[in-house]
């Protein structure tokens, strides 16, 4: 596994949940970062103190990552304050809402898509030539959902739809950059308690009726789904690209 330390890290989406405790988990890593937000600073400024107590750099920033040209200014800024990009983490996602077939309309179904994948699309295309120039390599990890893997419960057809989509184009990805020695891979966690998405959107019976069938008898933290990322960011110049890890308790098995 590659050494973290002193690493140029871009992660979106790190003002709470799983991007938050991503961001803090590269940080105690040894790494430098551009922490992306869209709602709140609270996260963020936390992180950068907890850089600035162990001698390293953090920075934040916000935008709407639909937007393409919020995008490059975010990543541009992020660059530039880094000096370079390593590590990409794309994190950004969200089920919107729990809407079954026919609730679905044509606005829904483009916010949905745009959050979960096209913000990944805007975020990576602009990080690219960065990527390229990594001196030992360069890391992608996206953020996928067991969603993905399995259909996901009622009510959540759109969402899962996209995030089977991240983990095609992960693998995609990971065939038509590997020449640049950038490796591609995906985290697909399962339920994951104490995130702003399962907040809002998931139930206590759902989620005690979910945890009786996970082989580990638990619900997973946003910990562990950032104890993966930083493994797989580490693979910067490793050989593991195009893989999805599965970060759901037994539950899922592929």
């Amino acid at each position: 596994m590659g050494k973290l330390a002193g690493k140029k890290v871009f992660v979106t989406g790190a003002e709470q949940g799983i991007g938050f405790h991503t961001a803090k988990c590269l940080i105690e890593a040894g790494c430098d970062i551009y922490i992306h937000y869209f709602n709140g600073t609270e996260g963020p400024e936390k992180l950068v103190e907890l850089a600035t107590s162990l001698g390293q750099r953090a920075a934040f920033g916000p935008a709407d990552l639909t937007n393409k040209d919020e995008t490059d200014q975010c990543v541009a800024k992020g660059v530039e304050f880094l000096g370079g990009m390593d590590v990409l983490v794309n994190n950004v996602g969200g089920i919107i809402a729990r809407k079954w077939l026919g609730e679905i309309d044509a606005d829904f179904w483009r916010t949905v898509i745009d959050v979960n994948m096209t913000t990944m699309m805007h975020v990576t295309q602009a990080a690219l030539p960065h990527l390229k120039q990594a001196e030992e390599g360069a890391s992608i990890v996206n953020l996928a959902s067991l969603a993905g893997r399995s259909g996901g419960h009622s009510g959540s057809l759109a969402y899962s739809m996209t995030k089977g989509a991240v983990l095609t184009w992960t693998r995609s990805l990971a065939a038509e950059l590997g020449e640049y020695g950038i490796r591609v891979n995906a985290v697909a966690p399962g339920l994951i308690l104490g995130t702003r998405f399962h907040d809002q959107h998931t139930t206590k019976e759902s989620a005690d009726e979910t945890i009786r069938g996970i082989p580990l008898r638990r619900a997973g933290t946003s910990e562990d789904v950032a104890r993966t990322i930083t493994f797989l960011a580490s693979e910067y110049d490793g050989f593991i690209s195009g893989a999805t890890i599965d970060v759901n308790g037994g539950i899922y098995r592929a």
